[in-house]
């Protein structure tokens, strides 16, 4: 990358006159530094040990020593800022096309193994720079606007969705589908089939794009993550127990993880334990319903309700496990 281009994409400003005027990379690491990097300082501590590595430029929105004046120091407003214009500019040349859908799509897709021109994008901008780095002129990215930000591209297209089943379901259970796609049988994922339209999605989304892919395995969705536990709570096996407790980090999903409970379940006492937030948007004429105005409250709930499933919203499952002290004082509060 140029200095030239640098400058003028990032609107910063060159500290110095360095003798360099291009870099072999960009690092985000000062451990990872070589001869040629551009580094980028999030922190001025670290700018030191990228010189000794041999960086030849730093990037910086910090106030910071200048020690080399051969290099090239450039002074940006906001790195975060500076990088997605230079990333943009960067995407351009790769003529790379970018597709947009929901976090859960990306999810499983992230889990399906598809070729080197494929790429799921998320996290912080240094993560999405260094997966797009090495990408293969027109490869194809998919990323979620509600995981990263769609300023990154200059044009992109939402995901091509699936208009029929190609999904045929065998057997299941409220968090395990066996399933056929394309006569492939696969069994006894872990995968709940409240996730199966989404699946569908994806899958014709790499069908109609012609991007092999080869299904190995579901785990850790970060969705709709049951708990087997015992009437104290204690975290059980999975499918050892008639108790669960279902975890939802995304608040968007409850409706839907409302209905598919009632439909799929409609035989078990379900409870759902929802954020004081969303009373105004819940449907009206759910049962069971239990507002909490804090994540502490949770834990309190649980313990002295009767139910098979409970649904809780926007509170992490380690409130299973809290201390022996922490327990006690829940339940002196509630």
């Amino acid at each position: 990358m140029r200095l030239e281009n640098i400058l003028a994409l990032s609107k910063g400003s060159l500290l110095g006159e360095p003798s360099v005027s291009l870099f072999e990379s960009v690092v985000f690491e000062a451990s990872k530094v070589k001869r040629g990097s551009f580094f980028i300082a999030y922190s001025p501590e670290d700018i030191p040990e990228a010189l000794q590595n041999g960086a030849y430029g730093v990037m910086f929105d910090k106030p910071t020593q200048i020690s080399d004046s051969e290099i090239a120091w450039i002074k940006v407003d906001n790195i975060e800022s500076a990088l997605k214009k230079l990333l943009r500019f960067y995407l351009l040349e790769k003529e790379l096309q970018a597709y947009a859908c929901d976090p859960i799509t990306l999810r499983l897709s992230s889990m399906i193994s598809t070729p080197p021109n494929f790429c799921n994008i998320e996290g912080s901008m240094q993560n999405i720079w260094e997966k797009l780095w090495g990408l293969e002129k027109k490869s194809i990215v998919l990323f979620s606007p509600a995981l990263s930000d769609p300023d990154i591209f200059i044009e992109y297209s939402q995901l091509i969705r699936a208009q029929e089943s190609t999904i045929t379901i065998i057997e299941q259970t409220l968090f395990e589908t066996s399933f056929i796609h394309n006569d492939t049988f696969y069994e006894r994922q872990m995968l709940s089939p409240f996730f199966i339209p989404y699946l569908e999605h994806i899958l014709f989304f790499y069908t109609f794009l012609r991007i092999p892919f080869q299904i190995r395995g579901f785990s850790k969705m970060g969705h709709f993550i049951p708990v087997f536990t015992n009437s104290r709570l204690e975290s059980k096996e999975f499918g050892s127990s008639d108790r669960v407790v279902i975890f939802e980090p995304l608040l968007e999903l409850i409706d839907e993880q409302i209905d598919f409970l009632d439909a799929q379940a409609a035989w078990a006492k379900i409870i759902y334990l929802l954020p004081e937030s969303m009373r105004s948007s819940i449907t009206i004429g759910v049962e069971n319903i239990i507002f909490y105005r804090y994540s502490e409250e949770v834990l309190a709930i649980l313990q002295s309700a009767v139910f098979h499933f409970a649904l809780v919203a926007g509170v992490d499952k380690g409130i299973l496990n809290p201390t022996r002290s922490a327990m006690k004082q829940l339940e002196l509060d509630f």
